[in-house]
């Protein structure tokens, strides 16, 4: 009786434990599973950021432009090199000398949240004209929208003490 009952533990004592292994596997498949969808939802966000317009260089060249969305104009336009980095203190309005203006094509214009006071004020400072040129914004102060896919900007030519 007591061998039977002994067998009896071992057989249900092997068994918790092939339960336990499955359960662990099957966890360990799913947390996979889980990693494998959060690095392509990831993926996919990033994917679903990505905002490309266009950029009229000085030389009217139009070069496509690839940014995100939340980042600024100017931080697209500086990275494929249109702008300058070193000519410019990123997004800080303050020290803003409106050497990252920009002119915004006439039908996106609309799609744009109108300029703020400091925006203004830093673009009249800055103007050589009397009126202020309503297709005028600071690249540092444009942030960057799905709804702003395929937008068009001129930028200006570097002033001689922006080149190296």
């Amino acid at each position: 009786m007591a061998l039977m009952s002994r067998l009896g533990l071992q057989r249900l004592s092997s068994r918790i434990h092939s339960k336990s292994l499955i359960a662990r596997s099957s966890a360990t498949a799913t947390a996979t599973a889980t990693a494998t969808d959060t690095a392509t939802s990831t993926s996919k966000k990033v994917s679903d950021r990505i905002v490309k317009l266009f950029a009229v260089d000085f030389d009217g060249k139009k070069r496509e432009v690839v940014g995100l969305s939340g980042q600024t104009l100017l931080k697209a336009l500086t990275n494929c090199g249109l702008i300058e980095p070193a000519s410019h203190r990123l997004e800080e309005i303050d020290a803003c000398s409106a050497e990252c203006e920009v002119s915004i094509a006439q039908e996106w214009l609309e799609k744009l949240p109108p300029r703020s006071y400091d925006e203004e004020y830093v673009l009249k400072r800055n103007s050589r004209a009397r009126v202020l040129n309503k297709h005028s914004r600071l690249g540092c102060q444009v942030v960057l929208t799905l709804d702003l896919q395929g937008m068009v900007v001129a930028v200006p030519e570097p002033k001689p003490w922006d080149t190296p």
